[in-house]
């Protein structure tokens, strides 16, 4: 294969995704399941969780997410886990106006993740100096984007913060890594005011996490064809 054509034949293949892809294991209901799809979303789903575990681990600052449940928690006496309950209730109550229904999928997101993100404190190591840091602040947001990729294409339910980022999508027809870089960037700013944990790694988590999970569904889409 001429060099050319190779190079663009990589650059199709890499190019982040403006859609949300079906693939082999996309389900027309989301509570149908067979035994590709429910391997797939475990698999999407632990990859989601173990990249958050990196992040955390690599103290260079936490995910939005937690930043907006940790500011939480700060002014409501209750518990980050609790405060990250409360906002997932409300981002599903969002989901109905906008027309995003939960599935197997979205009860699943709140057991698998949570069980491999502890899974993943436990075990991975501390990193102790920046430059490892900084690798694991990349690696999680890579395996976060990948997983999302995966189990979103599963078409059993989005979790919390990914239904209302392809509902937006759906109902705004804006980029899905557009709508998810600027919910990121939103839930940063909130939780950096309510007095969250924040950090280089937060910032970085809200700038790519949008293009990991578009790039991730081209990379679904080619991977499937």
């Amino acid at each position: 294969m001429p060099i050319p054509n190779f190079m663009a034949r990589i650059g199709s293949i890499i190019r982040p995704s403006r859609t949300i892809p079906r693939t082999p294991w996309t389900s027309d209901h989301r509570w149908k399941i067979n035994p590709l799809r429910f391997v797939v979303l475990l698999f999407g789903l632990s990859l989601f969780g173990f990249g958050e575990a990196l992040i955390v681990k690599a103290g260079l600052g936490n995910s939005p997410w937690v930043v907006f449940a940790q500011g939480v928690s700060r002014h409501t006496n209750i518990s980050v886990g609790e405060a990250t309950f409360f906002i997932s209730a409300v981002i599903l109550a969002i989901w109905f106006p906008l027309n995003e229904r939960p599935g197997f999928g979205t009860l699943a997101n709140m057991v698998v993740i949570a069980m491999t993100l502890q899974v993943g404190l436990d075990h991975f190591p501390v990193f102790a100096n920046l430059p490892s840091q900084l690798i694991a602040v990349f690696a999680g947001i890579a395996l976060v984007g990948i997983g999302s990729g995966f189990y979103i294409t599963c078409g059993l339910g989005p979790g919390p913060r990914d239904g209302l980022m392809t509902a937006l999508h759906q109902k705004t027809g804006v980029r899905v890594g557009r709508v998810r870089m600027s919910i990121e960037i939103l839930v940063f700013l909130i939780g950096a005011l309510l007095g969250g944990k924040v950090g280089l790694g937060t910032a970085l988590f809200a700038l790519l996490i949008g293009n990991a999970v578009a790039l991730s569904f081209k990379l679904v889409s080619n991977f499937s064809n």
